[in-house]
């Protein structure tokens, strides 16, 4: 454990396993997990193989199919979800340290995810007995209603960049309308999500309703995509590996929600106060070390104040103070994973190969002490074209590009220059002018001189390839239902369609 002497202890080096039918079992191998931080080995986690991911899936058809879940009450299923958002709060400081060992983020960023987690399955619990059907004022003798029912078994394929709050994304919705579940997360930072199932085994949850398998895509994540036991599958990640899902999901014709990333635009215009704007752009672009689906890692700077900007920026980012995630004095922890490192690094070089300036980082810490792990330093790339590689592709990593423009409509035109369409923002002191290019903007998220507020009450998802559907809200409740229309006669009588 790479921990200093201010950091909370907690204890990894115990056995982690699978969670199927509401038992823990021994998975069909291991895998060894590695701190970030140091890039030693962390602990050994149960993976599963392809045999224990059909018994999962099987588990979850059964309780869906005979089971009390989907028969209990909303309110049943509202109670639980509030006490499972209760234990979430009392063991916050142990997930969030957990996490942050696993992931590598800092326990600043940790701690609020926690909380925000154990706040999504609240907002669900409170959500489940409000309104969702709806009555229609048809032409007599009838009465008719919609209503919305559980889609029924739902595999869920999580990421590793906010491990536990993408599992709440996922299970509390789908919980609350009536599912089950089979939880997939990232074969990198499984470990939030087993604690997470030893807090549901507590809450003596119905055997079978949540399951948790844990493995790689291939092992684990296709054969949920493929099961024609499976209702729906929900994805966060690429969009190559989306796409994948989504052919794979055709057997069945099974529902499919995809979120898969973004290249996210930051319109600075030269009229707003450029040290907020650089405030602003730091935290876009090197919270969790850059791996945020919307982080804001192109930078569209009005030219009269570019040079300024990136000066300003360049200045700021210098300051960060890279570290490990456990150290209170950390900003910026480590990338999550070796692969992950050599990803960031290769597009780095890429960058300087296509012709751009490297006016800031590219490179890893230096000393003893970070040695070992997976870093690199806030990087900042100008003099861009907009066709290079680092403008179009998501990096997923501490890189910005810094693009300069004349004029709202080139400014516009840059925004949506890419084949992403998951968030962007606009810095203006004119309102009128930040309506008017923040609704040309072709992102499903966007933020008028602000950045990363993310609520559960709202859609989260984005346009072309950034995915399909969206999470959060209502919306992201209606995502695990199907619509049902129901037509009462009140008044029997021979249709008398056809002669007797």
């Amino acid at each position: 454990m790479s921990a200093t002497a201010t950091a909370p202890t907690v204890k990894v080096d115990r056995k982690w396993q699978l969670f199927v039918d509401g038992k823990f079992q021994d998975g069909a191998g291991e895998r060894q997990l590695t701190d970030p931080a140091s890039g030693r080995p962390l602990c050994r986690v149960a993976e599963a193989g392809r045999q224990q991911v059909e018994q999962a899936i099987a588990a979850a058809r059964k309780a869906f199919d005979q089971g009390p879940w989907p028969r209990l009450t909303a309110l049943e299923r509202a109670q639980l979800l509030f006490k499972l958002a209760d234990m979430i709060d009392d063991n916050a400081e142990e997930l969030a340290c957990l996490e942050t060992m696993n992931m590598g983020k800092p326990l600043r960023e940790t701690r609020f995810d926690m909380a925000d987690a154990a706040n999504c399955f609240r907002y669900y619990a409170g959500l489940a007995t409000k309104p969702l059907g709806q009555t229609m004022a048809v032409p007599a003798p009838s009465v008719t209603s919609v209503v919305r029912e559980p889609i029924g078994v739902c595999g869920q394929i999580i990421p590793w960049n906010y491990p536990l709050l993408m599992a709440a994304w996922k299970l509390a919705p789908a919980l609350a309308a009536g599912n089950t579940c089979v939880l997939k997360p990232s074969e990198y930072t499984p470990l939030t999500a087993i604690r997470l199932a030893e807090l549901l085994s507590e809450l003596e949850l119905p055997a079978g309703v949540v399951n948790i398998v844990l493995g790689d895509g291939a092992a684990v994540g296709q054969p949920l995509a493929e099961s024609m036991l499976v209702d729906k599958v929900a994805f966060t990640g690429s969009v190559k590996t989306g796409k994948t899902i989504a052919a794979a999901a055709l057997g069945n014709l099974k529902k499919v929600t995809l979120e898969l990333g973004g290249k996210s635009p930051m319109i600075v215009f030269g009229d707003f106060d450029l040290d907020t704007a650089v405030d602003y752009a730091l935290f876009a672009i090197y919270c969790n070390a850059g791996q945020v689906c919307s982080a804001g890692s192109r930078m569209i700077v009005e030219q009269s104040v570019h040079d300024q900007f990136v000066k300003k920026m360049v200045e700021r980012s210098r300051k960060i103070r890279v570290g490990p995630g456990l150290d209170p004095d950390t900003e910026m922890g480590p990338l999550v994973s070796e692969q992950q490192l050599k990803r960031v690094l290769e597009y780095i070089s890429v960058g300087q190969h296509e012709g751009a300036r490297l006016a800031l980082g590219g490179d890893r810490p230096g000393g003893d002490r970070l040695a070992g792990g997976y870093y690199v330093n806030p990087t900042i790339f100008t003099d861009v074209r907009p066709e290079m590689r680092i403008v179009q592709e998501e990096i997923f990593g501490p890189v910005v590009v810094i693009q300069k423009f004349e004029g709202e409509e080139q400014a516009i035109d840059l925004a949506n220059g890419t084949a992403y369409g998951l968030a962007g923002a606009v810095f203006t002191a004119d309102v009128t002018r930040a309506h008017r290019v923040v609704n040309a903007i072709r992102a499903g998220i966007t933020w008028v001189n602000g950045y990363h507020n993310t609520y559960n009450e709202c859609p989260w998802g984005g346009y072309k390839q950034s995915g399909w559907g969206r999470e959060l809200g209502t919306y992201g409740l209606e995502a695990y239902t199907e619509l049902k229309q129901i037509n009462v006669n009140l008044d029997p009588q021979p249709v008398r369609w056809f002669a007797p």
